[in-house]
């Protein structure tokens, strides 16, 4: 019986990640460039009318909390929609973050977009990032079996936690995002996570595919950007 439940939720992370997308690749993870949050940092996003509180921790995912902020700091994520909402066979993920969503004539496919900078014309991609117990670094390009780790992460897939979603490459992600609508300790090691929804838990149970995010901005921790 677990054997085929956790078949179904594989097939469900193909699906609820943008594998396949095209999307290139980091050849080797470069951090030199990218956002960075030293700390803590809290972002409101409004969804619905509803207020959804997020604490990014750039303490354990200083790479992937900051490009987060950064892009939230930007304006990227307003009006952009929730594309991919899973919650059967159980509740899985609502995913949400893919610039072409934010014109709605869009008539591609959702989940296969990236943030592209409108200075150099180019796509921002950051590598996987995932620190483990008891190390003072996270690992990056690298998911845990890949690098043979076998210690858990840090920051682990708990319900409520937000994570990027990224194509089969490590080195994909860009400016998706997935909110955890159950545990799923199963993507440990695997995907990104950056932190964790503090208010509105509600607000995320209720998203419906198509929704969109009104706002989103930092409302605290802005100086930890660098």
């Amino acid at each position: 019986m677990l054997s085929k439940i956790r078949s179904v939720m594989i097939a469900i992370v193909a699906i609820a990640t943008f594998f396949g997308s095209g999307l290139s690749a980091i050849a080797a993870p470069n951090l030199a460039n990218l956002p960075k949050l030293e700390g803590k940092a809290v972002v409101e996003m409004v969804v619905r009318g509803s207020t959804i509180t997020i604490e990014l921790d750039g303490e354990d995912a200083p790479i992937t909390a900051g490009n987060f902020a950064d892009l939230v700091q930007k304006g990227v994520y307003d009006g952009l929609t929730f594309h991919r909402v899973v919650t059967e066979p159980r509740p899985f993920v609502a995913q949400g973050g893919d610039p072409q969503s934010k014109d709605p004539k869009f008539d591609g496919v959702l989940g296969t977009g990236s943030y592209t900078d409108p200075k150099t014309g180019k796509e921002r991609l950051i590598p996987l990032e995932i620190k483990p117990e008891g190390a003072k670094e996270p690992i990056y390009g690298e998911t845990f079996s890949a690098a043979k780790v076998d210690k858990e992460p840090v920051l682990t897939h708990q319900r409520g936690v937000i994570a990027m979603a990224r194509a089969q490459d490590p080195n994909s992600a860009s400016s998706q995002f997935y909110i955890t609508l159950a545990d799923l300790g199963f993507l440990d090691g695997n995907y990104a996570v950056f932190g964790r929804v503090t208010k509105g838990m509600e607000a995320v149970d209720k998203i419906k595919q198509g929704d969109r995010i009104t706002s989103a901005k930092i409302v605290s921790g802005a100086e930890n950007l660098k």
